[in-house]
Parts: structure tokens; sequence; C-alpha cells
């Protein structure tokens, strides 16, 4: 009877020095093999009057398949992630050159160019005038457009200023102002800007595009995608 005792004893100094060991090679985090082996050194040493019971023996068996089923959904997540960024990235590359409408009414003018935008408004308005300002606030050309109805609505402005002379380059915004429901109201000026790079690691880990004029947006935040 010692002697039986003696090596259950050493069997279970032997099987704790392993253990330590296992763990110790993989940082405390055990494997589906380390799983395995539980198992069975658990078996192998439990007592044959006192067998695993079948819920017992479910219940270990459940929460090995949920280890490994979280671990390959993990792993599935990891490549999904990794090709969605691929996927931004390239999309987000092709856009160089390209303008984009952002929710903004400031952009950057190049003498000589025209500069496109949009008018949004919710309700019908009449009597909408466009207004071209430049970074001191005084209006240097203003677009009689008239009326609208509700949505959104493009709109076109020539670079010339109210004397017929092209605006130098520079900074300028768009103050759109009508009459909704008889009240003098302003509408959101939207405005296509070029994108002149892309950063594909920004703050967060954004993709960020660069716009003519030094600011950047999120690819997420393009509205709509032109050609010119």
């Amino acid at each position: 009877m010692d002697s039986v005792s003696g090596g259950g004893v050493l069997d279970s100094i032997r099987w704790q020095q392993e253990t330590t060991k296992v763990a110790s090679e993989d940082d405390g985090m055990l494997t589906q093999e380390d799983f395995f082996a539980l198992m069975t050194q658990e078996l192998a040493h439990q007592d044959p009057t006192k067998p695993v019971e079948n819920n017992e023996m479910i219940s270990q068996m459940t929460a090995f398949s949920t280890t490994d089923g979280v671990a390959q959904l993990n792993d599935q997540f990891t490549q999904f992630a990794n090709s969605m960024s691929s996927s931004q990235a390239l999309q987000a590359s092709s856009l160089v050159g390209r303008s984009v409408l952002v929710e903004d009414n400031v952009f950057a003018l190049n003498e000589g160019e025209e500069v496109k935008g949009k008018i949004v408004t919710d309700l019908p308005a009449s009597s909408v005038n466009i207004y071209v300002e430049n970074t001191a606030g005084e209006i240097i050309q203003t677009v009689p457009v008239g009326n609208f109805a509700a949505g959104e609505h493009a709109f076109t402005w020539d670079g010339m200023t109210s004397s017929g002379e092209s605006a130098p380059a520079g900074a300028y915004r768009f103050r759109v102002a009508g009459l909704v429901d008889g009240q003098a109201s302003e509408l959101q000026a939207m405005t296509y800007r070029k994108v002149d790079s892309v950063t594909l690691a920004g703050a967060g880990g954004n993709i960020l595009l660069n716009l003519n004029g030094g600011s950047s947006m999120a690819l997420a935040d393009v509205v709509e995608v032109s050609e010119g």
C-alpha cells in the first residue's frame, strides 16, 4: 500500500513539474495540446471509485470546443481586418488627383480654376444667393441662383471676382443665403476638394485624404467622389 501511495505522490510531483515547464515555455498560455494532456492526466489519476460523471465530461469538452472556436474566430477576424485595411488603402490611393465632396464650405483656389459645390436645404428656398468671401470676410463675388426645391443642388463658381478679374490663389469660402418659409436663412454649402495625397496610417489608424489647401479628412467622411 505504501509503495502505491508513494508512486502516486511521485507521479503527482512529476506532473506538476511538467505542467510548470509547459506553462513557462508558452508564457502561461495553454494550447490545444496542453488541454488534451490535462484531460488525459485527469482521467489517468482520477479515483476509480469516483469516475467523472457524464455532465462533467460534457462540460470539459464544451469548454475545449469553445476555446478552440474563439481562437479560430480571432484568427478569421484578424484576416478579415487585414483584408479590409488593404482594400481601403487601395481605394484611397485611387482617389489621388480626383475631387471629393466634403461637408465644408471652405476651400483653396488656384488662380484661373473653377470651384464646384452643392447647396443643401431641407425645405424649399427662394431668392438664393451664393457669396464668395476671402479670408478677411470680404465678399468678392455674388452669384444669384434663384429658387430651389428641397434637396441638394450643384453649382459652379468660375473663379472670377465681381470686377471681372480672376481671383488670386488662396483660401475662400462659400456662404449661401436665401428665404425659407419667408425668413432669411443660411443654407449649407458643401465643396469639392481635390485629393493631393493619402496617409495610410493617420490618427487612430484611419486612412486620411490630404486635400488641396492643406487640410485632411478621413476616407469614411467622403460624401461623394467626382471625376474632376
